[in-house]
C-alpha cells in the first residue's frame, strides 16, 4: 500500500505568503522564501504554491541582504526552487501550454491547474503529452449548497453548473491529469475539519491519486481524513503557520497511531 502524504499548502498574493479564508479574506502572515527554508528544516514530504493574486503586481516588501526583491511570479518560482528540497507543485492563473512550460523548466515538479482545464482543455491534453500526467494536478475547488456539491473556477468566483462530482471526475480523468487536488471553499481557513463526505465520495469514485484540503486545525483532523481508504495525501495551509513546529509533531503523532504516513 502507497504511503499517505502530509502536505503543507502556501498561498502567494501579490508576492507574500497569506492565510486564506472561504478564497475571500486573506491576512498577510509571511515571506514566500523563509517560508520555505522553515519547510526545509521539517523535512515535509511534499510543497504546494499556489498563486491567488488578482493582478499581477507582485512585491515582497523588501530587498536586503536577507530578502530579495520579487516583481514577478517568475521571479518568486524562481527563488523558491532554489531553496526548495522537496517535491514542488506550482499553481494559480495558469492559462497556456507555455506558462505550464515555462514553470516546469524553472523548478516546479508539477503545475495545479484549474480555471484552465475547462477553458483550454486542448492545451492541458498536450502538456500532458509533453510532460506526462504525473506533472499535472487538476484543482477542483467546491462548495456544498443545499448539500450538493458545486464546483468552480477563477478564484471560486465562477460555479460550473454543468459539472456534478461524478461528471467532473470523468472530465478529468478523460483529460488525462494525474492527480486531484480537492480544495473546499466552505472550509478553507475555518479549522471545521475536512468535508469527509465528499472526500470519500471522490476517491470511492476515482482511480487517481487524492489530495485533500480545506478546514484542518488539529493533529486530530488529519487522523480522521487519513482513515479514508485510498486517500493519497492530506494537505493544509494556516494549521502550519500558526502552531510550533505543527510539521513535525503532526507527522510524528500520525505514524504513532498507526496510520500509513511517508
Amino acid at each position: 500500500m502507497l504511503k499517505q502524504r502530509l502536505i503543507p499548502v502556501l498561498f502567494i498574493k501579490n508576492g507574500l505568503i497569506v492565510r486564506s479564508e472561504k478564497f475571500v479574506n486573506h491576512k498577510i502572515i509571511g515571506n514566500v522564501i523563509n517560508e520555505v527554508k522553515r519547510y526545509n528544516q521539517w523535512d515535509i514530504d511534499e510543497l504546494i504554491y499556489i498563486d491567488i493574486s488578482r493582478n499581477t503586481f507582485y512585491d515582497s516588501r523588501r530587498d536586503d541582504h536577507k530578502i530579495q526583491s520579487v516583481k514577478s511570479i517568475d521571479d518568486i518560482l524562481d527563488l523558491v526552487s532554489q531553496e526548495c528540497f522537496m517535491p514542488l507543485s506550482f499553481g494559480g492563473g495558469i492559462r497556456s501550454l507555455n506558462t505550464i512550460k515555462k514553470y516546469l523548466k524553472n523548478g516546479a515538479d508539477k503545475v495545479v491547474l484549474n480555471t484552465m482545464l475547462y477553458e483550454n482543455p486542448k492545451e492541458v491534453k498536450k502538456a500532458i503529452e509533453i510532460f506526462g500526467a504525473q506533472a499535472i494536478i487538476a484543482s477542483l475547488d467546491y462548495k456544498k449548497i443545499n448539500g450538493e456539491v458545486e464546483f468552480y473556477k477563477d478564484f471560486g468566483k465562477s460555479q460550473l453548473d454543468m459539472f456534478s462530482l461524478d461528471t467532473i471526475i470523468k472530465y478529468i480523468e478523460e483529460l488525462g491529469c494525474g492527480e486531484i487536488f480537492l480544495n473546499s471553499i466552505d472550509r478553507d481557513g475555518t479549522g471545521e475539519g475536512y468535508d469527509l463526505g465528499t472526500i470519500r465520495r471522490v476517491v470511492k469514485n476515482t482511480n487517481l491519486p487524492v489530495i485533500a484540503c480545506g478546514g484542518a486545525i488539529d493533529i486530530f483532523d488529519f487522523e480522521e481524513v487519513a482513515s479514508t481508504d485510498g486517500l493519497s495525501g492530506v494537505a493544509a495551509g494556516n494549521m502550519f503557520h500558526f502552531t510550533e513546529n505543527a510539521y513535525p509533531r503532526s507527522k510524528k503523532k500520525l505514524k504513532e497511531r498507526g496510520l500509513n504516513f511517508r
